[in-house]
């Protein structure tokens, strides 16, 4: 199919102008005849509140049955990637961050461990900074995945899990919010360190929540696991073997389903997760059952990363000493509980002139970054999520390119819907986990 035959041209002042149009919905709803012909051609979102997001799902259908699915993305196309390029290396955690909105943390780890890379200071990150990501990140797997869980309970039918996954999910916010003040898109991981340190507040609640959340998954698995409902929809529905999951480029919990061990964490480790002892857990299912299994006992090993974390905190700096990438964090609220005190930033400016030129250009233009390029993948909660930074040796990127799993993923929908019925499409849909933020960045 030809260009024009998806989207009209025209020709402007500014260049060719294309007008993007629904695929070729027109004609394949053209070419059926619903009297002579039992095909049906239904458009599955992308407002519909079981595609996590929005993402369209043309499928033609004979009976219940799926002969052929099109997933169609592009519906947010918030332009992040492109965004990135008019703003500093520091600034860009902030776009980043906004993409896959289920996983702040994840993004912004990877994002800076590439700008690190590039700036050649990965070895000078300090271990207290290294342990407080590794904490942070898993705290984030763990609040990913229970927005699955109570997601995906909610569209099989288990409405109950969505009011437990998203109540536990906000003692997990709460934390979030103590450390970096927002409770999601956080900006909270910086290149060359952290916005700010972790408070005592924040440890005490940490070391609640893991007090807390293991009873709350016994309970979980007690309502789903032996309910005979939950068992049929999702027990031997969506399958995907090993081989399906190479030839497509699926990892994460669903290539793990399938029975390969493959972890980031474990086999390219980062941020020193080396040194944690936890497990990789697999089924041999390849099923929205299995898929299920994986991610709740990846809660559970999260947890005792996270815990170990927490023992592995020692009292240190939070950024590296090069002055000219470490930014001004040394700050200090006023009695509004708002701006920083006026006597704090008299004391700024009553150092030295060239130190307050420099913090002043460090804020407003950012540090330079050698010219280079680099690929830095990390272990997000829904697979590998990687990043090509280049850079021209300015202070903004000249491009940034994330490897998206949710994007990646969603190419496994036709291949474990079709000649399934129309039911188990949302199943498996579900049993992906995509966030279209990340998809459509």
């Amino acid at each position: 199919m030809t260009t024009s035959e998806y989207a009209s041209e025209r020709e402007t002042t500014e260049g060719r102008v294309f007008t993007v149009t629904g695929g070729d919905w027109d004609s394949l709803t053209a070419s059926v005849d619903p009297l002579s012909n039992e095909k049906i051609v239904v458009n599955m979102g992308p407002q519909h509140p079981s595609t996590h997001g929005v993402l369209r799902l043309v499928l033609e259908l004979e009976g219940e049955t799926v002969t052929e699915c099109r997933p169609v993305v592009g519906y947010l196309h918030t332009g992040i990637e492109k965004n990135l390029e008019y703003r500093n290396w520091t600034q860009g955690v902030t776009f980043v961050t906004r993409m896959d909105y289920l996983s702040n943390m994840s993004n912004e780890v990877a994002y800076c461990l590439a700008v690190e890379k590039l700036l050649g200071v990965t070895d000078q990150i300090t271990e207290r900074t290294n342990t407080i990501r590794v904490m942070f990140m898993e705290l984030q797997r763990i609040a990913s995945h229970l927005v699955w869980l109570a997601t995906t309970g909610m569209e099989l039918g288990a409405i109950s899990m969505m009011l437990y996954g998203f109540r536990e999910r906000e003692y997990i916010l709460d934390i979030f919010e103590e450390t970096s003040g927002l409770r999601m898109n956080n900006g909270y991981i910086r290149p060359g360190g952290l916005a700010q340190d972790l408070p005592e507040s924040a440890v005490k609640k940490i070391r609640d929540f893991l007090k807390y959340l293991p009873k709350k998954l016994k309970e979980y698995e007690a309502m789903l696991s032996g309910q005979v409902i939950w068992q049929q929809r999702t027990q031997g529905v969506a399958v995907l073997d090993v081989t399906g999951c190479l030839a497509l480029g699926i990892t994460g919990p669903v290539l793990r389903s399938a029975g390969l061990p493959w972890d980031l964490r474990k086999t390219m480790p980062y941020c020193g997760y080396e040194n944690y002892e936890f497990d990789v857990p697999t089924a041999t299912t390849g099923d929205v059952w299995g898929r299920y299994l994986v991610r709740v006992a990846e809660i559970r090993e999260s947890l005792k990363i996270v815990e170990q974390a927490l023992d592995r905190l020692r009292p240190g700096p939070i950024w590296i000493e090069d002055k000219k990438i470490a930014w001004p964090s040394q700050l200090a609220l006023g009695l509004d509980g708002l701006g920083n005190s006026l006597e704090h930033v008299a004391k700024i400016m009553g150092q030295s002139m060239e130190s307050l030129i420099h913090h002043f250009k460090l804020v407003t233009e950012g540090f330079r970054v050698p010219p280079g390029q680099v690929y830095v993948a990390i272990e997000h909660p829904r697979g590998e999520l990687g990043v090509h930074a280049v850079s021209d040796g300015g202070t903004h990127p000249y491009r940034v390119h994330y490897r998206e799993p949710s994007f990646v993923n969603l190419q496994a929908i036709p291949a474990m819907a079709e000649g399934a019925l129309l039911a188990d499409v949302i199943a498996g849909g579900a049993s992906l986990d995509p966030v279209m933020g990340g998809c459509d960045r």
